[in-house]
């Protein structure tokens, strides 16, 4: 039963626009159209060998900007709790993730309900650098147990089509933006010393005699 959402995982972050598609079915307009920008950006989409080996995860998501190892799990309950075999996975993907500093995702499938079904969460590994750096304040980690042990909330996850926007969006020309922004303000600047050139032609002129 695992392999068959592994399987629409893949699918969906290959970009292939049916996968997509069926994910989305029960969504609305905005979240079909985020979820679509993964067609434009897709990643190749690996099934890690034994699925689940020492840190790997179950899906290897790889394009030229980054690269996720994703542990994917499904359940009927909202809440899941790590233990045992569960719980070694994510040790090693913490191990992993900071051995080859990358960032481990859980990808966490809610059964049976309407709209997009799946969240996504990172495994926390600390400082990363450069867009992964970037991701990690945008992407929640695991939440924690009153004792202080990670598990999965699915109400607390970051849905997978805003994780698509997010992935998929193509980064605006940094010369670009700090030529827009140098723009904005020596405009600025030119309009407070227009309204205090203003300012002190008004009160002469209230100073003049009448």
């Amino acid at each position: 039963m695992g392999s068959q959402y592994e399987r629409e995982l893949r699918a969906v972050l290959a970009g292939i626009p049916k996968g997509v598609d069926a994910v989305t079915r029960s969504c609305d307009p905005v979240a079909k159209a985020k979820a679509m920008q993964v067609v434009e950006r897709p990643f190749l989409v690996v099934r890690a060998a034994g699925s689940g080996m020492e840190g790997s995860g179950d899906l290897l998501a790889l394009r030229g900007d980054m690269c996720f190892p994703i542990e994917v799990k499904t359940s009927k309950k909202s809440k899941l709790y790590l233990s045992g075999r569960t719980w070694d996975q994510y040790q090693s993907m913490v191990y992993e993730g900071k051995r080859c500093d990358l960032m481990p995702l859980y990808a966490y499938r809610l059964k049976g309900v309407r709209g997009d079904s799946w969240r996504i969460f990172r495994v926390e590994v600390g400082k990363l650098s450069g867009r992964l750096g970037i991701l990690t304040r945008r992407i929640p980690p695991l939440p924690l147990t009153r004792n202080g042990k990670e598990f999965l909330d699915w109400e607390q996850g970051m849905p997978l089509h805003q994780f698509l926007s997010l992935v998929c969006r193509r980064a605006a020309s940094p010369t670009l933006e700090s030529l827009d922004k140098r723009i904005q303000n020596i405009d600025m600047t030119k309009e407070d010393k227009t309204e205090s050139s203003q300012m002190r032609i008004t009160e002469v002129q209230n100073m003049a005699p009448r």
